[in-house]
């Protein structure tokens, strides 16, 4: 086999790949994430403000190592609870950055969420406003030296004329709406929203538009404890789907002393997922994911990995500033 042909291999498979994500929505608008029971105001405005601590996350993901171009995604949120009167709220912002071969998809949303004593637990509706901009980096297009048979100097059908007609890249922005249904009890979860209601047309030129279809995603989680109470597991499940594909995500953890979770997970889209999830001090939590794929690009790609680190503190309850000591440790 040729140079070439190795070139054009790494090539096709990386397409395939991204083609994949047609089960984890078009067009990477909206990115996988592997340790979603964690980030769920990622895809669930209503899940924003959940619990009593003002949260701070930031997450980071490198997909098919080792594949030139691969996607890349890092996502950063701010969200809040707060009370008016007798009435609960959460509130938050989220920014993601996703980059995938000469594509950069950006996003800023709004969040917030209306929250109420449901039986034993705590409804949410939520909605969030935002602007997606995706832009095509067309100066970087890379066209054969000279004209051929086979290669040409430029390509009409590339976003700005790329390839001699223009030295700009292209970009195009839309307004992007989210719902969702977010109910949380003491053993259990339940999660339903919709992202791209507008479903916005991205217009990157005059001849290249990018359709945003809507997604559904439907997700829930259990806390089943075991015997010995310092053990508990914590399966869950999302799906997704833009009802042209569609993906699921199986996850199960095991939690040790409420402190440590690790556990694996599968998507039916092609990977197995080793998780990792430890508190390493008082509101400080750190995740690791590594996904293998279950499929042919294992032999090209090294893998993906994701990074995550969150921070939560008391916005609502004081502290306690009274000393004593625990007969514990007496």
């Amino acid at each position: 086999m040729i140079a070439g042909d190795a070139g054009v291999r790494r090539s096709i498979l990386l397409l395939l790949a991204l083609l994949c994500g047609v089960l984890y929505v078009r067009a990477q608008f909206d990115a996988q994430i592997g340790q979603y029971m964690f980030l769920q105001p990622s895809y669930n405005p209503a899940a924003v403000g959940e619990g009593d601590l003002m949260r701070v996350y930031g997450s980071h993901r490198m997909d098919f190592t080792g594949i030139k171009d691969a996607p890349m995604t890092t996502i950063f949120s701010f969200s809040s609870p707060f009370v008016i009167g007798k009435t609960s709220h959460g509130a938050g912002v989220r920014f993601m950055n996703d980059r995938f071969g000469l594509y950069t998809n950006q996003s800023l949303y709004l969040e917030y969420a209306y929250k109420f004593q449901l039986g034993k637990g705590v409804l949410s509706v939520g909605v969030d406003l935002g602007l997606m901009n995706l832009s095509f980096a067309s100066d970087s297009v890379d066209f054969a030296d000279g004209q051929d048979d086979y290669h040409q100097g430029s390509d009409m059908a590339i976003p700005d004329g790329a390839g001699g007609n223009s030295e700009k890249g292209a970009s195009g922005m839309g307004f992007d709406m989210g719902v969702g249904v977010y109910y949380s009890a003491p053993s259990w979860w339940a999660s339903v929203s919709y992202g791209h209601l507008t479903q916005p047309t991205l217009s990157l030129s005059d001849r290249t538009d990018h359709d945003v279809y809507g997604v559904l995603y439907i997700s829930g989680g259990y806390k089943w404890q075991l015997g010995n109470k310092d053990w508990m597991l914590l399966p869950s499940a999302m799906v997704m789907t833009d009802f042209r594909g569609w993906d699921v995500n199986l996850t199960m953890l095991a939690q040790v002393q409420k402190r440590y979770r690790f556990g694996l997970g599968y998507r039916i889209a092609g990977s197995v997922n080793v998780l990792v999830n430890v508190d390493i001090v008082n509101g400080l939590q750190l995740g690791y994911t590594y996904e293998l794929p279950a499929n042919g690009l294992i032999r090209e790609s090294y893998g993906s990995h994701e990074l995550c680190l969150s921070y939560g503190f008391n916005v609502l309850k004081p502290r306690h500033t009274n000393k004593y000591k625990s007969i514990r440790y007496l």
